[in-house]
């Protein structure tokens, strides 16, 4: 039989070794015994303390059970009160921020700054006498939070008592669940039929704000610290290295910038930016303090938030916009793709101005209307997705989205079919491979990149033999390859590869005509090139800005904002540069007709009319099919049209003759 003083020193080893168990496996991710030794030990602790009551004590691991539930939260009020942070999105809010405390710092100099992670999840205070945990807060208000003890005592991570017998200690920090527990706790839900969880961060909340501790007890709950208010050490950085050492968690990504390493401190914000999709716990932003605390406490607080301190947020992955409009992309395989125009909003560090759709299907499940407000995110840093209608904010006057209708308004000329089985409408007799042939025979033509030897038949073969499956394999052709197919010999297969090569570096306008955006013909892609100088500018564009160039209305905006929507276009474009092919910006500095608008009538005996209209944009003018009062001249060849000579001269616009426009372009 197991005396009094037995039990006791036995139970005492039991706690010794229970607890840097749980140390070591919550705190530091290490194992020093098997889950089932550690179980094992705990059951005979229990079994000790039932035979020897009197000897159970506050901090002894078997106290982590869930007790008895409770009527309702008692409220406490900070002792310190619980403040948040001023949020700052740049570089140069920071360096505001910096500039304001210089000048309220005695002598205006700030020596260093302490960074950590900022956690997403539950902040809470954790208080100790003597070394024994007795109390946890919330932050509620900042001023009064509720006592959450009972639960709060269930997280395995949290110890009960500290390395250290300090008199009084608070500890602050963060109640999360990581990331990988979360999707096992769904992958529950969903198994059993019942709703999924939103997010770590509400679970975790709501966990602690049940009143039934068992629910706490039952959830794979962590507690990270970031603050250690008693007792007050001189610097964020010792405040962190003392919690480590009482046996707390904390992020571990904590780090001291010297004033003068600004450069260095802004690379680890890229850095952590990069990869905080790895860690194992949610996080949307980093802390920046001033090391020093007691210049930190005098700087003291405006409002609810200190001076000291900031958290610079992580470009946000979720926002919320307003649908202006659904337009319907046709891609390279004849499919009708539909895509949200949206009004411009930052998400994960871009302006987003469309979102995909998928499919019929997909809108109908969305229930999506022109004039919602709707929730995106990215998905894949491609395209954005619309994750949720709130429905709440939807305008009285709007109607369901009707696909086929659209499809008929967008494309009048075209049929369209939904194969059985299929969620896509495709574009009716009209195959994959012959849709990719023709956008091909257009990508080389002359009004686009004239890539010689790149005719009808010679795509066909290339296409038929499977050499070539997008535009985008045109720069991955082989001589040895090519030159085995039934229409080439070594010297042609040569010359092809070499003339698909030489075209890497194409006028912007003809590459933008080369991509044969509906509605988008050499003239506009001339303006569009003029206007926006880069492919890249072109592709972040809105409807707005389109509408502001000269003879493009809503129709043809449209089209580009849901050519460049499109994620098998954008892959294309990816992949082309990617291959080098990179689109020489338009010099317009001293072009000689920059400004100037012309009109061709009749038949030119020096020129086809496509190669006079390509001299005139090369000069920098505009060619347009009509004439208007910003017309500057009517160009006119042999047989002009009556229509066109009487409007200029009823507008009194110059007419030149085909000698006069040699000259002009000379």
């Amino acid at each position: 039989m197991t005396t009094k003083n037995e039990a006791e020193s036995r139970i005492k080893k039991l706690r010794e070794i229970i607890n840097d168990y749980r140390y070591h496996y919550h705190v530091l991710d290490e194992s020093i015994m098997s889950e089932a030794a550690a179980d094992s030990l705990k059951h005979e602790l229990s079994q000790l303390e039932a035979e020897f009551p009197e000897l159970i004590t506050p901090d002894s691991p078997t106290q982590r059970v869930a007790g008895k539930p409770l009527d309702k939260f008692q409220k406490v009020t900070h002792e310190k009160r619980m403040i948040s942070l001023a949020d700052v999105f740049s570089r140069e809010e920071v360096l505001d921020w910096i500039s304001r405390n210089e000048k309220l710092v005695p002598g205006g100099k700030i020596h260093e700054f302490f960074t950590d992670i900022k956690m997403d999840g539950l902040a809470c205070a954790l208080k100790y006498r003597n070394g024994v945990f007795y109390q946890a807060v919330t932050r509620g208000d900042g001023m009064v939070g509720e006592d959450v003890t009972q639960n709060v005592k269930t997280i395995e991570n949290i110890p009960l008592r500290l390395s250290e017998d300090l008199d009084e200690v608070e500890v602050r920090g963060e109640i999360i669940i990581f990331k990988e527990d979360f999707e096992k706790i769904n992958a529950a839900q969903k198994k059993k039929g019942e709703p999924e969880f939103a997010n770590p961060r509400n679970l975790a909340a709501g966990s602690i704000r049940q009143l039934d501790p068992k629910i706490a007890a039952s959830r794979p709950l962590r507690f990270i610290a970031y603050d250690l208010v008693k007792p007050n050490l001189p610097t964020h950085k010792e405040a962190y290295e003392m919690l480590r050492a009482l046996g707390f968690r904390t992020s571990n990504e904590d780090r001291v910038f010297k004033a003068t390493e600004q450069k260095e401190l802004f690379e680890y914000i890229d850095k952590l930016d990069e990869y905080r999709k790895g860690l194992p716990f949610n996080t949307d932003g980093m802390v920046i303090k001033i090391n020093d605390r007691e210049v930190y406490d005098k700087l003291g607080i405006v409002g609810k938030t200190p001076r000291a301190a900031v958290a610079f947020k992580f470009p946000a992955e979720e926002s919320t916009t307003k649908v202006r409009d659904i337009v319907i992309s046709i891609g390279r395989t004849g499919a009708a793709t539909p895509v949200a125009i949206l009004d411009p909003v930052q998400v994960a560090g871009s302006t987003v101005q469309h979102a995909s759709l998928h499919n019929a299907d997909e809108i109908a499940r969305l229930d999506v209307r022109i004039g919602d407000t709707v929730i995106i995110y990215k998905a894949g840093d491609i395209i954005p997705q619309v994750k949720e209608v709130l429905t709440t904010l939807r305008p009285a006057n709007t109607k369901p989205f009707s696909y086929e209708e659209a499809l008929k308004a967008q494309y009048p000329e075209l049929e369209f079919i939904r194969p059985a089985g299929e969620v896509v409408y495709r574009v009716k007799g009209e195959t994959s491979d012959f849709i990719l042939k023709r956008s091909i025979e257009y990508y080389a033509s002359k009004p686009a990149l004239n890539i010689e030897g790149l005719g009808e038949k010679n795509v066909v073969a290339l296409v038929d033999s499977g050499l070539v499956k997008s535009i985008a394999d045109l720069y991955k052709l082989k001589v040895e390859n090519v030159q085995k197919l039934e229409r080439f010999a070594e010297l042609s297969a040569k010359n092809l590869v070499s003339a698909i090569e030489n075209s890497k570096t194409p006028p912007l306008n003809k590459f933008i005509t080369a991509l044969g955006i509906r509605h988008v013909g050499a003239q506009t892609a001339t303006a569009l090139a003029n206007h926006f100088g880069s492919i890249e500018a072109l592709q972040d564009t809105t409807k707005d800005q389109l509408i502001e160039i000269p003879d493009i209305g809503e129709v043809v905006a449209e089209s580009i904002l849901a050519y460049f929507s499109d994620e098998d276009n954008l892959n294309l474009l990816s992949e082309l540069k990617e291959l080098g092919v990179k689109p020489e910006k338009p010099n317009l500095d001293n072009a000689p007709l920059k400004g100037k608008s012309y009109i061709i009538t009749g038949t030119l005996s020096s020129m086809g009319r496509e190669v006079a209209e390509e001299k005139l944009r090369e000069k920098g003018a505009t060619v347009t099919s009509s004439v208007t009062k910003t017309t500057t001249a009517l160009i006119c060849g042999e047989k002009p049209g009556k229509g066109k000579t009487d409007k200029a001269a009823k507008l009194n616009i110059k007419t030149i003759t085909e000698a006069e426009f040699l000259k002009l372009i000379s």
